[in-house]
């Protein structure tokens, strides 16, 4: 009966971050062959294209102020989503130790309090898998349809097709022409953008990648939060004190391990992505101060919604390490709510251990250096933002 009950736990917690990242080659618990790495391959080759069509007109000089921040931003989530779905790929064993450990729990665990933590933990990553993409999605349609409104608008008041400035979902207009890519195929390249866009988000900013990694993440968070409860309702007046307490004492060292993979994996991502993040807060920022300027809507809807986006990642990843860091420090204050004084004397060097290893708990770290909490979070708004100010100041906006 439990075995049934965890199959359908595995079926709400993990079942939709397999729909979403196998068709991009990084389910961690798929069958690793070349069919795989194909997949992979392909997606990487689309998303690659946010990062070299943009960079190309950058480069020949055929953008305006407004186009060349759009071109910006679309290099560093292409960047981004290149360097997460390459990395969950090369080093697939961190989640995959992971995935597997959090099968077992489902399948094993029986106590039924246990089972709402558990469950918990995984409807907080459907939502925020859901939510994210969702918003993700609806950016990307967003930028993918206006070339199509534009040109049926410049086809009602007659324009001829000399007269028109085409414009694409990528800033490509220029690559095109160096290309020698026909105007007859107009729609189709606005199209293959289009796809393009609606799949860049699977792989990059708010995306799969990132709702893979926080969702395992929480499940460790939770399963930290049962050995907590272990700890605390630990009954010593029970028989064979010794080896209940050392199961506990291994089941928190295997968790600590299933942390400690994580951020190992993640941490240069998180240095990368923070650096990129921080440009982007300022040139975003000024964006919508410049286009509050002039009153474009367009232009302030569109920095506004951009600039949330990269505000709830940051945000995401700055709570989720802020609530791992947190569990694993409550540890030790479980274990003295404990009726530790009544072990017996050879389990009382084991609670020492325990409460030095709280000490230095497990947390997310940007290249092994900067512990992603909340107070980084504040950090970076607080340098962001005093940068934006510098550069309104000396521009003169």
């Amino acid at each position: 009966m439990a075995r049934e009950r965890g199959k359908d736990d595995i079926a709400y917690a993990i079942i939709p971050f397999k729909l979403i990242t196998w068709p991009i080659g990084v389910w961690p618990l798929q069958v690793y062959d070349i069919y795989s790495l194909l997949r992979c391959v392909l997606s990487t080759c689309c998303v690659s294209l946010v990062v070299i069509l943009p960079s190309m007109e950058l480069y020949m000089g055929c953008t305006d102020v407004g186009q060349k921040i759009d071109c910006l931003m679309l290099i560093c989530c292409g960047i981004l989503g290149v360097l997460k779905m390459t990395w969950f790929r090369v080093y697939p064993n961190s989640l995959i130790i992971n995935y597997n450990s959090a099968l077992n729990d489902y399948l094993t665990i029986e106590n039924t309090k246990e089972r709402d933590i558990m469950r918990r933990h995984a409807f907080i990553g459907r939502i925020l898998c859901f939510s994210l993409l969702a918003g993700a999605y609806i950016g990307g349609l967003a930028y993918a349809i206006i070339p199509f409104v534009n040109y049926a608008k410049g086809n009602q008041i007659n324009i001829t097709n000399e007269d028109v400035i085409l414009e694409y979902a990528l800033p490509s207009r220029c690559a095109l022409e160096y290309f020698n890519f026909p105007i007859s195929m107009y729609k189709i390249s606005c199209l293959i953008q289009m796809i393009v866009l609606i799949l860049a988000p699977t792989t990059n900013f708010d995306n799969s990648n990132d709702a893979l990694f926080l969702n395992i993440i929480l499940h460790v968070c939770g399963q930290v939060n049962i050995l907590r409860n272990r700890f605390i309702k630990f009954d010593v007046t029970s028989s064979r004190i010794d080896n209940r307490f050392n199961e506990l004492i291994q089941r928190h060292r295997h968790v600590i391990m299933l942390a400690r993979e994580l951020a190992d994996l993640i941490s240069f991502v998180l240095l990368i992505e923070l650096f990129i993040i921080s440009i982007l807060l300022c040139i975003m920022g000024f964006q919508l101060i410049f286009a509050l300027k002039v009153h474009d809507t367009v232009m302030i809807s569109r920095s506004s919604f951009i600039l949330s986006v990269f505000l709830i990642q940051l945000t995401l990843y700055s709570f989720i390490g802020n609530y791992l860091k947190s569990e694993m420090e409550e540890i030790g204050h479980s274990i003295y709510q404990s009726v530790w004084y009544n072990f017996p004397r050879k389990l009382i060097k084991s609670v020492i251990f325990v409460l030095m290893q709280t000490q230095s708990p497990v947390a997310l770290q940007a290249g092994n250096f900067i512990v992603i909490n909340l107070s980084t979070y504040v950090t970076i708004l607080k340098t962001s933002f005093s940068y934006l100010s510098l550069l309104r100041i000396m521009l003169g906006v």
